[in-house]
């Protein structure tokens, strides 16, 4: 696991507000934080500190956060905020703007400049739920000044590599139990390759990046659009490649380049066959034959898919799943080999 949680029901009643309140101060830029629901306060945070870049995914009951022109005068760590609203709503007043943000919304905030983070308005008790991303704005390659026209602006989290941006940041919450420590170097680089890319894209600034950044999020894009059509029989290299308006030889060289000299083919066979393998260790599968999971994966041929489990797995199919669901506690139904 990375990152230490948060969870207000571990700290006594009365005293959970001031607890979250002081642990946001120490960990964010510091703001004015107030809430009608401090008697009686939830919450659920977890710091996930990848190198250079933080995130914090949280849910909470309605709160305000207020940074104003004092405290930035104060204390000003330098950061770009970037939130992305899973649910509830937020309302934002921040650079001469004022937005209101719902679910798969993204936002900026510049801690050099005062912000008012708050409940949309008075009547609304949905607990807000979230990813936040903090880094040091100079690793960001645009100047303070066109960062600007972004600030508080309701942006999407649901196309071109907003869509990216915000499926990295849900999977990050999704997996940080199952992540290790050695892990978040290397998603914190990937984390900030893609947020230059979404800084560029919505200032339409992408040919000011440099090259390598570009070819490592197009390699990200063709990625998770392999991840998505797993299942097709057609997905094939030439697809891919036309699929983003690219060369074969080009597709190849990205991988080549960003994939640790693993082959488009080789990769998407490995994604197949685990697909397949948890499938197969899930006691909710376990009268599903094997070769209809292994055809849910794009892969059609039992005979095939048989020899292939079995280099990269080292035992059959049917076996695996035995031995998966005998660990598990689970009766397996016994059926045909594939």
């Amino acid at each position: 696991m990375i990152g230490a949680k948060f969870r207000s029901e571990d700290v006594a009643a009365e005293d959970r507000f001031d607890y979250w309140r002081e642990l946001i101060g120490r960990t964010h830029a510091p703001s004015d934080m107030s809430s009608e629901y401090a008697t009686d306060f939830w919450a659920e945070q977890r710091l996930l500190e990848l190198g250079q870049v933080t995130v914090w995914p949280a849910s909470f009951r309605p709160t305000r956060f207020l940074r104003d022109a004092r405290m930035v005068r104060q204390s000003d760590p330098e950061f770009y905020h970037v939130s992305l609203v899973l649910g509830g709503g937020l309302g934002v007043d921040h650079a001469g703007r004022a937005d209101t943000h719902g679910p798969q919304d993204l936002y900026v905030i510049d801690t050099s400049r005062p912000y008012d983070v708050r409940p949309p308005d008075d009547r609304d008790r949905r607990v807000v739920t979230g990813v936040g991303v903090e880094f040091p704005k100079v690793l960001l390659p645009m100047p303070p000044e066109q960062v600007g026209q972004l600030l508080g602006r309701r942006l999407s989290g649901q196309e071109g590599v907003g869509a990216l941006l915000a499926g990295f940041l849900t999977g990050l919450n999704q997996q940080a139990d199952s992540l290790q420590p050695a892990d978040a170097p290397r998603l914190g680089a990937a984390l900030l390759d893609l947020l230059r890319a979404w800084f560029a894209q919505v200032l339409d600034t992408e040919s000011a990046l440099p090259p390598e950044i570009r070819d490592r999020t197009l390699t990200a894009h063709i990625r998770a659009f392999i991840l998505e059509n797993l299942h097709d029989p057609q997905l094939t290299p030439p697809v891919i490649a036309a699929a983003h308006h690219i060369s074969l030889s080009y597709l190849h060289r990205l991988f080549q380049q960003q994939g640790r000299g693993e082959t488009v083919a080789a990769w998407i066979r490995s994604q197949r066959l685990e697909g397949a393998r948890r499938d197969l260790a899930d006691p909710a599968l376990r009268t599903t034959p094997v070769h209809t999971i292994a055809a849910r994966w794009g892969l059609h041929r039992p005979a095939d898919f048989s020899r292939a489990f079995r280099t990269a797995y080292g035992v059959p199919p049917t076996e695996y799943r035995l031995q998966a669901l005998a660990v598990r506690g689970e009766a397996p139904t016994r059926g045909r080999r594939p």
